[in-house]
């Protein structure tokens, strides 16, 4: 490695760093304030390291790691997220009794394991980052341990991963076995043309790699741990699995698979199609009969990862970056719910079913238009991000035309605006019961939640009504893919 190669990797190098600072911190004292704000900095830095990465790049390290403008985007969007983690974690671990300073730690390691990655081409690679990812996400599903379901979903958790861990590893030793080789590229042609002679034993080793990609995205029928995991995990964990988690594998898997000229095809296209089909239906029909809003939150979400299915096996010119515009969009929506359930949490129980949002408009109307705007968003109405990630979607569909996944997509969508529409009637209402907790329901949002919640509803307005300066960075940028 060279100079570049560091200059290159400057995001990843100062992400590690800050976890490295923020162990040292809590070994020598533990300090909330001094550890939020070291993780928060840090963050920045990372950030602000992406700028000074863009002139080493593009740049490949050794055959594992290629840093492109794809990547810096992915990373950015993977910071940007764990940015307002850190935001709305603070007051509700500072609620809590729980010892709050290992979880920015852990959130810190978590991240790194995403954005390597979003920065893999090797499996050896992807595998390492994904094992740092998962291993950190133990933890912290279960890191208030006062509560038993907290516990309960950490273990969860704890048992499919690892078993998917070991599917997806036995799938890369098939593929090394056959191949003699990890190199992501050497098998996207046999992923994306059917035309391409494909060995059995190749095809099996795909396969099973794409099992343990499945589930980390959570999309049927490897989505059972979604809603018990979303429901049992702390608000601040939920949003960071929501998207942090997913946004990483879904940059790697949509470098694997995209072709400029072309869609998925062949028997991974097959595959593919019939998961985006039965997330899509079976995320929304399953999210009609929960009155609880994180397993709501969890289905929907099976459901938006079918969405982002169907631009990544429409491939072509609009693939890739309405893939990308959606991700974005679906990302600052998510955290901007579970935020605001955040805020609207009270010190020993969280605001989670749709009974405590009753109301919510009489007594503080402007969280109530702010979350009335985040659901608008999820259910794609239009003046809202979500509006124009599905409007992209389904260009991208069009222009390939995907008719079967389309039209599964407009109908789910139909289904999904109920679920949507039922917390936003009870949120109008009047209270007929206690809603809230009273304490919850009558504090002050702290300066760090105000400023998230202000920024994540004002992205979400914008990025709906003048999408133009953003998709056409994301043009240039998802052009390296091909």
């Amino acid at each position: 490695m060279n100079v570049a190669d560091f200059v290159a990797l400057l995001p990843l190098l100062t992400i590690s760093t800050t976890a490295i600072v923020v162990m040292i911190a809590i070994a020598i004292r533990h300090n909330h304030k001094v550890v939020f704000a070291i993780s928060l900095i840090g963050v920045a830095a990372a950030l602000a390291s992406l700028l000074l990465a863009a002139s080493a790049a593009p740049r490949q390290i050794a055959t594992l790691l290629i840093l492109d403008s794809y990547s810096r985007l992915y990373m950015a969007i993977l910071l940007g997220a764990a940015a307002f983690v850190f935001l709305f974690g603070y007051d509700y671990l500072k609620r809590r009794q729980e010892r709050p300073e290992e979880f920015y730690l852990l959130v810190l390691l978590a991240t790194t394991g995403a954005m390597v990655l979003v920065i893999s081409r090797n499996f050896a690679s992807f595998f390492l980052g994904l094992e740092l990812l998962s291993v950190a996400l133990y933890s912290l599903i279960s890191y208030v341990r006062t509560e038993s379901s907290c516990i309960e979903a950490g273990i969860k958790y704890l048992i499919l991963a690892a078993s998917s861990s070991s599917v997806l590893l036995f799938g890369l030793a098939l593929i090394y076995a056959e191949s003699g080789s990890m190199e992501l590229f050497q098998f996207s042609a046999a992923m994306t043309r059917a035309s391409e002679p494909t060995s059995l034993f190749l095809l099996t080793g795909l396969m099973l790699v794409l099992t343990g990609i499945g589930f980390k995205l959570a999309v049927v029928p490897f989505q059972l741990w979604t809603p018990d995991v979303y429901e049992g995990a702390p608000l601040p964990v939920t949003a960071f699995i929501a998207t942090v988690s997913k946004a990483g594998m879904f940059a790697f898997l949509l470098r694997w698979f995209h072709v400029q000229d072309a869609g998925v095809a062949g028997a991974p296209g097959l595959v593919l199609t019939i998961i985006a089909i039965a997330s899509m239906l079976t995320g929304n029909l399953l999210a009609l009969a929960q009155t609880n809003v994180k397993r709501i939150l969890a289905f929907s979400s099976i459901a938006h990862m079918g969405y982002l299915l169907v631009a990544l096996l429409a491939g072509g010119v609009l693939g890739a970056p309405a893939a990308t515009y959606y991700l974005i969009a679906y990302a600052a929506t998510i955290l901007s719910a579970f935020g605001l359930m955040t805020v609207l949490s009270g010190p020993r129980l969280e605001a989670a079913s749709i009974d405590d949002y009753r109301g919510l408009f009489w007594k503080r109307p402007l969280v109530a238009g702010a979350f009335t705007t985040t659901l608008l968003s999820l259910a794609g109405i239009p003046l809202t991000a979500g509006f124009l990630g599905k409007f992209y979607v389904i260009a991208a569909g069009a222009s390939q035309s995907r008719w079967l996944l389309l039209f599964t997509l407009v109908a789910s969508s139909t289904i999904g605006l109920f679920y949507y529409l039922r917390i936003i009637v009870a949120m109008y209402s009047q209270s007929e019961g206690p809603g809230l907790e009273e304490e919850s329901s009558i504090q002050p949002l702290s300066l760090p939640a105000t400023l998230a919640l202000t920024v994540l509803t004002g992205l979400i307005l914008l990025l709906g009504v003048y999408p133009a300066p953003l998709w056409d960075a994301i043009i240039a940028v998802t052009h390296d893919l091909g």
